[in-house]
């Protein structure tokens, strides 16, 4: 892994971890990389210096243990946390958007559970009457769905509303 300092063209300077340098370009050029302060996806790598570890200095020595009568210093205090954006505007209005799919499907569609496929057979079969449904199946009933030429669309899953 990777951790880079980016900075988008409006100066907002934050980091981010990749797999490798690739990873980064790939992402950057898809638009997959942005701002988490005002959303742009115009971000490049910041200079960096490598943090290097050093062999010509030879084995470092411990520092010496503070002597007992010496007074501790007192306690800095930590900064006040800041806040950060995990969700951009766009990632936030996408999962507004699915959110509105699911609540269409539900108020709409029949849910049948695991036995999305089969009745989806029967549906395009004409076994059972043609009506809106939704529920579950694997990958190998979807493959099977596909290949009878029954038209269905898989739902991508909500994530859990604290995430």
């Amino acid at each position: 892994m990777i951790r880079y300092t980016l900075i988008c063209d409006n100066a907002h300077e934050f980091e981010s971890w990749f797999a490798s340098s690739t990873s980064f370009d790939e992402q950057a050029k898809r638009g997959f990389v942005t701002c988490p302060v005002c959303d742009s996806a115009k971000v490049e790598r910041a200079v960096m210096a490598p943090a290097v570890a050093r062999t010509d200095r030879g084995p470092r020595l411990a520092a010496p243990a503070p002597e007992a009568s010496a007074p501790s210093p007192a306690p800095v205090p930590s900064p006040a946390p800041q806040p950060a954006a995990l969700m951009g505007e766009k990632e936030m209005a996408f999962r507004a958007m699915l959110t509105a799919l699911h609540e269409h499907v539900a108020a709409n569609a029949e849910p049948v559970g695991k036995r999305f496929a089969e009745e989806a057979l029967k549906i395009h079969h004409g076994e059972s009457e043609s009506r809106a449904i939704y529920g579950e199946a694997s990958a190998e009933d979807a493959r099977m769905l596909h290949e009878e030429g029954v038209e269905f669309l898989p739902l991508p899953r909500l994530p859990e509303g604290r995430n």
